[in-house]
């Protein structure tokens, strides 16, 4: 386990790869479009 798994974030990290370990969306950017949808509705 380490580098090499894609299955831990540290292997994501060292791929370049996103999934449910390692989120691209960063927290600034969920809250940025909540308050976006909020204002739509």
């Amino acid at each position: 386990m380490g580098r090499g798994d894609k299955k831990t974030a540290k292997g994501k990290r060292f791929k370049g790869s996103f999934g449910k370990t390692r989120p691209a969306a960063s927290p600034a950017k969920k809250a940025a479009a909540k308050k976006a949808a909020a204002k739509k509705a």
